[in-house]
């Protein structure tokens, strides 16, 4: 009689991982589009930045000490 336990187990082995390869293989599709959504939408909006740079007088902070409280 011949023994097929090996070749269950070979069947199982290649239908897991083709398995795993479909799901790894379709999350990256899926998070490819996403990115490109994103990537297109941030073409259409404008994005700027501006620093402002507060002005402070040496008497404004001379009347600080580096240990105490600060506002």
């Amino acid at each position: 009689m011949k023994n097929l336990t090996h070749q269950v187990k070979a069947k199982w082995y290649y239908i897991f991982w083709g398995a795993m390869a479909v799901a790894v293989v379709s999350g990256q599709i899926y998070v490819g589009s996403g990115y490109r959504e994103m990537a297109e939408a941030t073409k259409s909006t404008e994005i700027s930045v501006s620093c402002v740079i507060p002005y402070e007088t040496l008497s404004h902070t001379s009347n600080k000490t580096r240990i105490g409280d600060f506002e």
